[in-house]
């Protein structure tokens, strides 16, 4: 006896008449076969930092030259170890990474204020050699790997550094993987193709030190 579909009428395809018991299997087979447009997650891309609007951070590696006026004996580079530290005459270390050079300057010339009492000693802080900006692309992408700039990169400006993806990639399914303030891990998606062809521009996030791009 034929199965009824909703209204009790019997369901037929291409002459075929179908049961109950044949209707989900045609639904699953008609999913596969037809397949489904991929839909990103929802995420708020406002939400996400933009480092290119704000003053800029210092890192580990990054190369300082500090000028301490009439002093040239306090004067000098110095580079930020890997810890974030750096160290200076009399002062010794102090925390460097995570900081912007106002920050640091200011510092500094508290702290050279017991040992040095010319009022007129100004300290300048400036950045001579930017080398903690570094993120990795992986995936399907032509030459994937880490790399270092010395200016802020977008998600398509690092895709193109690679060579741009490869023939087995999935690019609407490409993710940031950045870390949340406590470090835990967050994904936050990309549909790389329509970053180029222009409908979501929002997706070209500048990329923050330590991201990771992955290119299905």
């Amino acid at each position: 006896m034929a199965g009824m579909i909703n209204n009790g009428q019997p369901c037929y395809l291409s002459g075929v008449r179908l049961t109950n018991l044949a209707f989900p299997v045609l639904t699953l087979t008609v999913a596969l076969l037809g397949g489904c447009a991929y839909k990103l997650p929802y995420h708020d891309y406002t939400r996400e930092p933009d480092p290119r609007k704000d003053e800029y951070r210092l890192g580990p590696s990054d190369v300082l030259h500090v000028t301490v006026w009439h002093n040239v004996e306090l004067t000098g580079d110095t580079i930020v170890r890997p810890d974030g530290t750096i160290s200076l005459p009399l002062i010794g270390d102090l925390r460097a990474a995570g900081r912007t050079t106002a920050e640091l300057r200011a510092e500094i010339a508290q702290r050279l204020k017991a040992y040095i009492k010319d009022e007129a000693a100004t300290v300048t802080v400036a950045v001579s050699g930017i080398n903690s900006y570094r993120f990795v692309v992986s995936g399907n992408v032509e030459r994937p790997g880490a790399f270092t700039a010395n200016h802020y990169v977008t998600v398509s400006e690092a895709i193109a550094l690679t060579g741009g993806p490869n023939r087995f990639s999935s690019p609407i399914e490409t993710v940031i993987i950045r870390g949340d303030a406590s470090g835990k891990p967050r994904r936050i998606p990309i549909d790389y193709p329509s970053i180029l062809d222009g409908k979501h521009p929002e997706h070209d996030l500048p990329l923050l030190p330590g991201d990771l791009v992955y290119v299905p």
